[in-house]
């Protein structure tokens, strides 16, 4: 199975959030809501690993509760 992860793992961790952040203005909520959704399915499709993404889908949904 694949591991996932979860540790910080992008170099510039703040200027990436700056850049994700930046994507939004201009935007209703949505079309922020809209975008959001397209960015996951290119990263998810980018990604390719069909465990590694349903280990995500499990990782994001207990993070929510």
């Amino acid at each position: 199975m694949t591991d996932l992860i979860l540790t910080p793992n992008i170099p510039d961790p703040d200027g990436f959030y700056a850049e994700l952040i930046a994507a939004h203005d201009g935007l209703s909520d949505d079309e922020s809501t809209a975008f959001n959704a397209r960015l996951v399915l290119i990263l998810c499709n980018h990604i390719g690993d069909r465990a590694a993404l349903t280990l995500a889908l499990d990782a994001a949904r207990s993070s929510n509760r």
